[in-house]
């Protein structure tokens, strides 16, 4: 008998979900928008929606899975948006008082064909929106990105998290230069 995800340690979660980059699919784009509409369709109030992570990023290889950000306004708490986001399929993967992560398309037999990491947050909790612009108009740094992740990709490909840590440094600091560059590009929308 199959062990649920649920009962499965995170070493075995890892071996089942590897660390895996692929040449950027035009595809991922659609699945965004679908998951968008479907999102919309069933969790009120959302801010703002947005495709993040290197799925959005054209020039560059990514893990296929599609990171989505959705933006709450303060009026709210984001467990008045969990039960929605799980009858939508998702499970929540991570809670904090401020940041809450679901994912969908994990099976026990492994990835579904469409995967995607929702992060459910405050409106103007989006750091990864500057990154993403960042990398989209700075062509030479997404290269960059994209050398180093192939580098870590077999060093981490069962290590989530220290594949997640090995570019937090990178990450950190073009979120800034990007924040510096575009100051109020995604003011908070409440």
């Amino acid at each position: 008998m199959e062990k649920k995800l649920s009962e499965m340690s995170l070493e075995e979660l890892w071996r089942l979900f590897p660390i895996c980059l692929t040449e950027h699919q035009t595809y991922w784009k659609e699945w965004y928008a679908d998951e968008e509409n479907f999102l919309k369709n069933r969790v009120p109030e959302i801010e703002r929606i947005s495709h993040i992570g290197s799925t959005a990023i054209s020039s560059i290889c990514a893990k296929p899975i599609i990171d989505i950000l959705v933006e709450i306004s303060k009026d709210h708490t984001l467990s008045d948006y969990k039960e929605a986001i799980v009858k939508s399929g998702y499970i929540c993967m991570s809670e904090t008082a401020d940041r809450i992560s679901f994912n969908k398309g994990y099976t026990e037999k492994g990835f579904a064909e469409s995967v995607f990491h929702l992060h459910l947050r405050y409106a103007g909790d989006n750091d990864e929106l500057y990154f993403r612009d960042y990398l989209i108009e700075h062509t030479n740094i997404a290269i960059e990105y994209e050398r180093m992740k192939l580098e870590l990709w077999k060093k981490h490909e069962f290590n989530r998290d220290g594949y997640t840590k090995s570019k937090t440094d990178f990450v950190q600091k073009y979120t800034e230069k990007a924040k510096s560059e575009y100051s109020d590009r995604y003011k908070n929308l409440s």
